[in-house]
């Protein structure tokens, strides 16, 4: 007998027959001699609803009310499915956040998960009950509600696995498993059979929303087996492993792109030492991620400093680089929204030389300018206009992927 822990996604509960067919899904692995734990999102757009009410009622932002407001798409759903199990003759009993103790910081909106007491979970398996929990949502020290951000819940699956010591996490969502690139993009987009936990941290971080990247994360550091795969059909779907010699021979996995992100130039700042503590410094106490950075010297004396952030954080990050530039006696500042972050990933492009190369010939070949240009171990990534992003996904793939 194993244990698995099966996360469903908005998709997947999206509407009562949807949930029906989850628990069908639960109650067939249960038939294979398994204990299960579920963990579930809210039903498909229930959280974009819940912040529309919240806007009608007020606009002053209270981020705590809105977590105590959003985590009650997933109670709603987690209720649902332990419904529908004892409908099928299951018995199931559902659990939320603070009933678990999924312990978290205090940062609301988008908490880290610090601790899991697995005990009610593990007392509800002894009674052989399917264990439902909510996803998305968790609880600090001072006993207020907290959530994970948007994709939450993967986190919340494979931190439970990883407390149980889980057989394996299966994701279930509306895709069958990871692509090479987005197929709605790229119509020749191959589904992988497997990607490395750091192909997948760095595909999660691009802007592939398959999985969330604290999930990736979590997966990495406690070897969590991860299974992604469709929640309405049975195909195997996609396993993040540990990376072996025969994955290096390839050079690229995937191609990703972000269209949530913006760019923010500073220009003529001073060349002098500690301005860019001065410039980053208010960002990062406003919580705000910064991605790529470039620094340009001048012959004057100045430099350009250009960084992108997510789109959605771009306004408050305006707002401090504004109040920040008069400070360093910087020129101006400007800013692009119209943006996109073309990555290509493998672990393959650490040990074969010459992938940025093709890189930048496959986008010049389609007069695709490059505006900024970001390397790690296995990516390379470049921002460019928000209208060319479709055709520079097409044409690396083409490159980089499906002529190997």
């Amino acid at each position: 007998m194993a244990l698995i822990v099966q996360k469903y996604g908005g998709t997947s509960v999206g509407m009562v027959e949807r949930i029906r067919n989850v628990a069908r899904r639960v109650a067939a692995t249960r038939e294979q001699g398994n204990d299960v734990v579920v963990v579930v999102s809210a039903m498909s757009g229930e959280t974009n609803r819940l912040l529309n009410l919240a806007n009608q009622v007020s606009g002053h932002v209270d981020d705590r009310e809105i977590d105590v407001l959003l985590a009650s798409g997933e109670q709603v759903s987690c209720a649902l499915l332990a419904l529908a199990l004892k409908d099928l003759g299951l018995p199931a009993r559902s659990f939320l956040g603070h009933q678990v103790r999924i312990g978290t910081d205090s940062v609301h909106g988008r908490a880290r998960i610090k601790s899991i007491d697995s005990t009610r979970v593990l007392e509800s398996l002894k009674r052989d009950e399917v264990v439902v929990v909510a996803g998305f949502q968790g609880v600090d020290e001072a006993d207020n509600i907290t959530t994970l951000g948007r994709g939450g819940s993967d986190t919340s699956a494979v931190a439970m696995a990883a407390a149980l010591s889980a057989s394996v996490c299966e994701i279930y969502t509306d895709v069958d498993g990871i692509y090479t690139a987005d197929p709605f993009v790229c119509s020749r987009a191959r589904k992988l059979d497997r990607i490395t936990y750091d192909e997948m941290l760095e595909m999660a971080s691009l802007g592939a929303r398959v999985l969330q990247i604290r999930s990736v994360e979590t997966a990495k550091k406690f070897g969590v087996r991860v299974h992604l795969r469709s929640s309405f059909n049975d195909v195997e779907g996609t396993w993040l492993v540990e990376e072996d010699e025969q994955m290096d021979s390839v050079l690229v996995s995937a191609v990703t792109c972000d269209n949530d992100e913006a760019k923010i130039t500073i220009r003529g700042v001073p060349d002098r030492a500690g301005l860019a503590a001065q410039i980053f410094g208010p960002i990062a106490e406003a919580n705000i991620v910064v991605d790529m950075i470039i620094q340009n010297a001048g012959a004057d004396g100045t430099t350009d400093v250009t960084f992108t952030v997510p789109k959605k954080d771009h306004r408050k990050a305006m707002e401090l680089i504004e109040k920040t530039a008069p400070l360093i006696q910087a020129k101006g500042v400007a800013s692009d929204t119209h943006i996109a972050k073309v990555s290509v990933v493998g672990v393959g492009v650490r040990t074969n030389a010459g992938v940025a190369a093709k890189m930048f010939q496959a986008l010049a070949d389609q007069s695709i300018n490059i505006e900024m240009i970001s390397t790690s171990e296995i990516k390379v990534s470049v921002v460019v206009d928000e209208k060319d992003s479709h055709r520079a996904v097409d044409s690396l793939h083409a490159s980089l992927i499906e002529s190997r």
